[in-house]
């Protein structure tokens, strides 16, 4: 399975298609929230199903603030991340995330990539395709494979 991880695009979605258009195609497409209006746009552009959550910034948004769901072997939790205080750090997420029983968190609104495993837990953020705040600023966003093996496989890619 083959899986694009992105966050706040805040309804900026030139980079967007751009990371679809290098990266793709794909069997799924998680947003981790301020999509703001964007969903029917970003649904159409990546041409598979969409996992997406309300972000911050998504203010009239009917998205869930949270998903729980299966992708091949691994339980994945998904959410914007700013009720877990992740600009602080991981730290509460990733406690969510065991609390949870999970295999994978993904979160965003930090604007900032990071890629995690600790104590069997893989945290994920893509950081932003639109507002990148990382050190060199370049937008970012994550792919999720897996193998023959069923073994999931992570890369951050920067536009």
């Amino acid at each position: 399975m083959r899986i694009l991880i992105v966050s706040d695009t805040h309804a900026k979605l030139d980079n967007f298609k751009e990371a679809v258009k290098r990266s793709g195609p794909f069997e799924l497409l998680i947003h981790c929230g301020d999509v703001e209006g964007d969903e029917e746009r970003i649904q159409s552009i990546a041409g598979c199903p969409c996992m997406m959550v309300r972000g911050n910034n998504d203010f009239f948004s009917e998205l869930p603030g949270e998903l729980t769901f299966n992708a091949d072997k691994y339980k994945i939790f998904v959410t914007h991340g700013h009720r877990y205080n992740v600009s602080i750090g991981p730290e509460m997420i990733a406690e969510e995330a065991r609390d949870r029983e999970v295999d994978i968190v993904m979160f965003g609104h930090t604007h900032k990539p990071l890629m995690e495993k600790s104590r069997g837990l893989v945290v994920l953020n893509p950081g932003s395709l639109s507002y990148p705040r990382q050190e060199g600023r370049r937008p970012s966003y994550i792919i999720m494979e897996t193998d023959k093996t069923g073994e999931a496989h992570f890369t951050i890619n920067y536009l």
